[in-house]
């Protein structure tokens, strides 16, 4: 019997699934960081995503903890000036992907040993700004990429790892490996492109290749496909006799009860000790780039019930203000959520439900096979916890939905970072 079986959909929502300073307050309210979350959906209006500061810095320590200096922040999972800011003061790097995540790295304050590219189509213009600002590594991903860093002039060696493909396929959803060998990342090692690659590296001035990097895939469970992955990795690398190897991120996180997912401190182990058992020598400096297990538990978005239809026989569906636009990852992988009344945090949740969004879609649904508490109304609000991660970051204006605002909380004060979207916002580039 798998342990999600023995889970009761009726009972409340698990506090395993919510931020680290998440408490029920004598009002049946759930507050984090100390703030009422229904007295912040009044006061700043719904949707609204609220992180729980603390939650986040203590993921940041840990991954530094875990992997040491390098460990970068997957700023893809949640990005905004205020996050940045927030993980390197707990010192991490930030690992961006295009021109847009670096500008806002800088305007951050990151000075560019603190930040690496990554992208499989970056610009020459992204790389230029890259190679201006001097970040710490250029995440190298095709043969393409070399021949145009190559021709880019430099008044110093560009610091580089090249991106591979160990061959291993996670257990996640297609959409989101990376790790096998048809992906659109990186260059095969089973084929013998990165032994190419390498080769064409090292015979080009101004480009020092100091490592490689590799990614398997994102919301991974099992330690032992990273530690597989490690394997393959160190046998491929050791031969190299180079400085850094980076083990990317993908460390998945339950989104529902019964879902248990390792820790950043778990999977660090499982990968060190595969990469020293297989030879790895202690002085290579061993990096990885943690998103979604920073991230994704420290928020939840609220949202307030607009209308309620009841198709007798067959399910009843409850709309939110919300939706896709604010919330993609069900529509483009089928992701699982939970949902509760944040006013009624404690409460049993025997009623059925479906929670969609207001969007022209009828894929717009947040959460299939939902359960509420009994007697909910027009009116009441509703939370979907661990939607830090590729929540807003993915957010869209579909339908002309202005995005919602995320706030920040922490003993007991709440702070804008991202403030709502405004209707003249959405018109703001037409001419």
């Amino acid at each position: 019997m798998s342990p999600s079986s023995l889970i009761d959909p009726t009972a409340p929502v698990s506090t395993s699934l919510l931020p680290m300073t998440s408490s029920i307050l004598g009002s049946g309210h759930l507050a984090i960081g100390g703030c009422d979350v229904v007295s912040l959906a009044l006061e700043h209006g719904t949707p609204v995503f609220i992180y729980d500061e603390v939650h986040l810095r203590a993921r940041c320590r840990e991954a530094v903890e875990a992997f040491g200096e390098g460990v970068a922040y997957a700023t893809k999972a949640f990005l905004c000036t205020a996050m940045a800011k927030l993980a390197l003061e707990e010192g991490l790097c930030l690992d961006v992907a295009t021109g847009g995540e670096l500008d806002v790295a800088l305007r951050a304050g990151a000075s560019g040993d603190r930040i690496v590219l990554h992208g499989n189509n970056k610009s020459d213009e992204e790389l230029a700004r890259a190679i201006d600002v001097g970040v710490r590594r250029i995440i190298v991903d095709s043969d393409d990429e070399i021949t145009r860093l190559s021709s880019l002039s430099h008044a110093g060696p560009i610091k580089v790892l090249l991106r591979v493909t160990p061959g291993v396929e996670a257990h996640t959803h297609e959409f989101v490996r990376t790790g096998q060998e048809d992906s659109k990342f990186g260059l095969s090692i089973a084929s013998g492109a990165a032994a190419s690659a390498i080769e064409r590296i090292v015979g080009l001035p101004g480009i020092e290749l100091v490592g490689i990097h590799a990614h398997i895939g994102s919301q991974v469970f099992d330690v032992s496909s990273f530690a597989k992955a490690a394997e393959i990795l160190a046998a491929f690398f050791v031969p190299l006799g180079l400085e850094e190897l980076c083990v990317g991120g993908g460390l998945g996180v339950a989104y529902v009860a019964g879902e248990e997912a390792p820790s950043i401190a778990q999977w660090a182990d499982a990968v060190l000790v595969a990469l020293r058992a297989a030879g790895v020598p202690d002085a290579v400096s061993v990096t990885a780039e943690p998103g979604r297990s920073i991230a994704a538990q420290a928020a939840v978005t609220l949202y307030r019930i607009g209308t309620i239809k009841a198709l007798e026989g067959i399910r009843t569906y409850v709309a939110v203000d919300g939706g896709m636009s604010d919330n993609p990852r069900p529509v483009l992988y089928g992701s699982g959520y939970e949902a509760f009344d944040p006013a009624r945090a404690a409460a049993t949740r025997p009623e059925p439900v479906r929670i969609v969004g207001k969007h022209c879609e009828s894929g717009d649904v947040i959460v299939p096979d939902a359960r509420l508490p009994e007697g909910f109304h027009v009116g009441d609000l509703i939370a979907t916890p661990v939607t830090g991660a590729y929540g807003y970051s993915m957010a869209s204006t579909y339908n002309k939905v202005p995005r919602p605002p995320v706030l920040f909380v922490s003993d007991g004060d709440a702070r804008v970072v991202i403030r709502r979207e405004r209707f003249e916002d959405l018109s703001a580039l037409d001419l």
